[in-house]
């Protein structure tokens, strides 16, 4: 097995598989994000015309034809992709079989942040887009689920010793914009937004995540079953609230990016501004004095 992977992409597949009959129970989440994401698509004055959503889950499909695109879904597991509305295929984030130029939108909402090879798998995404194709993806970033990957540590160090990694690991913001630029993206835009879940039943938290196919499938995780007295002493360190809720944070990497295009706008170099910076302030007027 290569050292250097590290999520098991097996375990990926099978989280997925075993979520998708009640993937339903979680879709207010996935809306949320879904939304948000979307949103960016009424600052674009371009009209779209056909679109692969990798990952959705039930949520993008639906909201893509809504707006009259045409849209092809995937999913590493083949069972997920079964219950997307219109055309879907099983399909890998890593090894896409999708012709360049297939799409001219592609719209990835919470599903690259299993992949071991993020640059390759935004590689092939811009591939698969014509020029000028434009990339919507949202990405876990830190501190997501930070309040619970501190609780599980310190409540399996007490309980035996020792810790396995429990919750994915996640960039930061400024990894996301880097992201891009390497992938070979043109005018790339990174933003965060934050979704806060509030539950009154810690372990409905735990339940969501598996709803959703977010089971732990770091490669170096124990492959034991953990006892259910770790999550409930994990679950019992989580803060609460006044009110008796504990409140998760879900912080998102809002990514734009696009296909490269020989129309679009590009940046001046150094020495081509019009104007000098001493002339622009010179033609400020001066406040008025109050």
């Amino acid at each position: 097995m290569d050292d250097s992977l590290i999520f098991d992409r097996h375990a990926v597949r099978l989280h997925r598989d075993r979520a998708a009959a009640g993937v339903s129970s979680v879709s207010d989440i996935l809306s949320d994000a879904a939304d948000r994401l979307l949103d960016r698509l009424d600052d674009v004055t371009r009209s779209f015309s056909r679109a692969l959503d990798v990952g959705g889950r039930g949520v993008v499909a639906p909201r893509l034809q809504a707006r009259g695109i045409d849209t092809v879904s995937c999913d590493l597991s083949a069972a997920m992709a079964g219950g997307q509305a219109g055309l879907a295929v099983a399909a890998d984030e890593e090894w896409l079989p999708f012709a360049p130029g297939s799409f001219d939108l592609v719209v990835a909402n919470l599903s690259l942040h299993w992949t071991n090879d993020l640059p390759g798998a935004l590689i092939q995404l811009r591939t698969a887009l014509h020029p000028d194709g434009l990339l919507l993806a949202s990405l876990p970033i830190l501190p997501s689920l930070a309040p619970l990957r501190a609780a599980l540590l310190e409540a399996e160090a007490a309980l035996t010793g020792g810790a396995s990694p429990r919750v994915s690991p996640f960039p930061e913001l400024r990894d996301c914009a880097s992201l891009l630029q390497r992938a070979g993206y043109a005018l790339p835009v990174v933003d965060a937004d934050e979704i806060v879940l509030s539950y009154g039943d810690p372990f409905a938290l735990l339940r969501d995540l598996r709803a959703a196919g977010e089971g732990n499938a770091v490669r170096l995780r124990d492959r034991r079953i953990p006892t259910r007295a770790l999550f409930a002493a994990a679950l019992a360190r989580l803060p609460v609230e006044a009110d008796g809720r504990i409140v998760m944070p879900l912080r998102l990497a809002m990514m734009t990016g696009w296909a490269p295009s020989p129309d679009q706008p590009k940046p001046l170099k150094p020495g081509q501004f019009s104007v000098s910076l001493e002339d622009a302030l010179d033609a400020v007027p001066d406040p008025a004095p109050v």
